[in-house]
């Protein structure tokens, strides 16, 4: 959530930014909206203060022996007067405070404008796509060809944008899961977390899902909601929470179940496991000191490359345009692995800087050393990576003429030595 008081300081700045994002200006009618509510703020207390006065001058009044009706009548106006500057307080506050909730961060300076992927710049180039003599082919057909991938009976059990992985594949799964923890925990120093996969609705307020983008997740009948990713839950692990200076940075990883609608992705990626309902990711969050926000997105970044890096897959890494980011975000690096059954790259990891947009919304804080006072601490999430993608990443790249997949030497202590995936 944005800072109300840094809107009507820089009025100008901020039309700018939804502009950059796509929205009409809003600087106008917030502002005059925030005026109202000040000048209800300032009417109250000096109601509050003339009650006061007048109170103790009722009791010097009955000490003397004289008449107090009079001043008696004034706090009863007063009184009237108060509770409809409350309300019309907490009304204007509950206006600002919903438009604020539908209002997207600002994005970062240096952050391209557009409208959408289109407009994303490519950074850097890592790898190089393989070369096949043979016509390579995707993860589905080679799916088929392993056993162990079923769509059929996913859609039996569960419906469409569902798989049922068995056997190697299902190893295989587990296996990148497992190494990628194991990277993140002993090389990175995030301290893994199993966090519960079903929260509250303020959770997920907290992180910028709700309220705008309700229709993408799932909701129980008793008002709890399957995770989208583990940055709900470990994002929220300091909400409400005021930290010491020197916690920070906190840095959280879990391997969790995530559960997507894809309400808005009708008739995209229907084929195979590129775009599920439910999927395995490996999560990235940071909690840091405002000064160590930037330096800890390049890290984070970094930290998800050196999966890939160890996998040997080629990818890119893009800035993100202001058309494409995501709500909570400040600026966001995607990673794209070569897919060759696509002849394409595809998005595996997004990297964002959220700053304190996300902090306000949780009333996350720190206290910095020798102040009083407190900050909001910044907050950053990445996927380090998203589980399935990556299994389809493997596949296609390791794929040999016979069928087979041979398995990167990052994974075979994880599956007992395996070399090689073997057609059934």
């Amino acid at each position: 959530m944005l800072d109300i008081r840094w809107i009507r300081e820089n009025p100008d700045a901020f039309d700018a930014a939804l502009k950059a994002r796509g929205m009409d200006p809003l600087a106008s009618g917030l502002i005059d909206l925030d005026a109202s509510r000040r000048a209800a703020q300032t009417d109250l207390q000096e109601a509050q203060t003339r009650r006061n006065e007048v109170s103790k001058q009722i009791g010097a009044a009955k000490a003397r022996g004289g008449d107090a009706g009079q001043l008696m009548a004034e706090v009863a106006t007063l009184k009237d007067r108060m509770g409809i500057l409350e309300g019309q307080e907490q009304s204007t506050s509950e206006q600002i405070q919903t438009i604020l909730s539908a209002i997207p961060n600002i994005p970062a300076e240096g952050v391209p404008e557009g409208e959408n992927e289109s407009s994303n710049v490519e950074l850097r180039l890592i790898g190089a796509p393989p070369s096949f003599d043979f016509e390579a082919l995707d993860h589905v057909a080679i799916g088929e060809k392993l056993g162990g991938m079923n769509f059929e009976k996913a859609a039996r059990l569960s419906g469409s944008r569902f798989v049922v992985l068995s056997g190697q594949l299902a190893r295989l799964d587990r296996a990148l899961g497992a190494f990628m923890l194991d990277l993140h925990t002993k090389e990175f120093g995030y301290t893994e977390v199993a966090p519960p996969l079903l929260v509250r609705g303020e959770a997920l307020y907290g992180t910028g899902q709700l309220p705008k983008f309700g229709e993408d997740l799932f909701h129980t009948e008793d008002d709890f909601w399957l995770i989208p990713t583990a940055e709900v839950p470990l994002t929220n692990l300091v909400a409400e929470e005021i930290l010491d200076d020197a916690e920070l940075p906190l840095r959280f990883t879990a391997l969790t179940a995530c559960f997507r609608s894809e309400a808005g992705a009708a008739g995209r990626d229907t084929r195979g496991m590129l775009r599920q309902h439910q999927f395995n990711k490996v999560e990235l969050v940071s909690i840091v000191h405002p000064d160590q926000s930037v330096a800890e997105h390049e890290r984070m970044t970094s930290a998800a490359e050196e999966v890939l890096k160890r996998l040997g897959l080629a990818y890119r890494v893009m800035l993100l345009c202001t058309g494409d980011m995501g709500f909570s975000a400040r600026k966001t690096y995607d990673l794209e692995v070569w897919m060759p059954g696509q002849q394409t790259y595809r998005e595996i990891s997004s990297c964002s800087t959220c700053g304190d947009f996300q902090a306000r919304r949780m009333r996350a804080r720190f206290r910095p050393a020798g102040e009083k006072g407190t900050q909001f601490v910044h907050t950053l999430n990445g996927s380090g990576l998203a589980v399935g993608r990556t299994l389809i990443a493997v596949l296609e790249n390791y794929q040999q003429a016979d069928g087979s997949v041979v398995v990167p030497d990052a994974l075979r202590p994880y599956m007992d030595g395996c070399e090689r995936l073997d057609p059934a």
